[in-house]
């Protein structure tokens, strides 16, 4: 299994949701790269080695079983208490172009799967993504 940081693990599940439709919009781009710059799990990451990290998993995900790798060095490579800020992560990714598709929404039932957490702190991220994604 391929070492990498916890802060790159955060960046592998961004781009396994934006790419889970084989269409990385330039919504979900712009929020992967302001999400890198602007959150405290990103402050000891150089902005520079953002793209290096998504051409990896990129890489990873083509390989055979290509997915179930990348989710499982993304969770050897977190500290158990991040697991829920992945999981937050991703669905602000979900739901940066405004849709979140049936392929989308399987994705994150895998990661919420293979991250082991809970239905009321995974039902509480989705609420809050609903609230501020909303357009009204």
């Amino acid at each position: 299994m391929t070492e990498i940081t916890p802060q790159e693990a955060l960046i592998y599940v961004m781009i396994v949701t934006s790419a889970a439709d084989n269409d990385m919009t330039d919504a979900e781009l712009k929020r992967i790269g302001a999400l890198v710059r602007t959150l405290p799990a990103f402050r000891s990451f150089d902005e520079d080695r953002l793209m290096e990290a998504a051409r990896h998993c990129q890489q990873m995900l083509q390989a055979d079983d290509g997915l179930d790798k990348v989710l499982e060095t993304v969770r050897a490579s977190l500290p158990e208490k991040a697991y829920d800020t992945a999981y937050a992560l991703a669905i602000d990714i979900a739901a940066a172009d405004l849709s979140v598709n049936q392929v989308e929404l399987r994705i994150l039932q895998l990661l919420r799967d293979r991250l082991d957490l809970d239905k009321l702190t995974t039902a509480a991220i989705e609420r809050g993504a609903r609230a501020r994604y909303r357009v009204i």
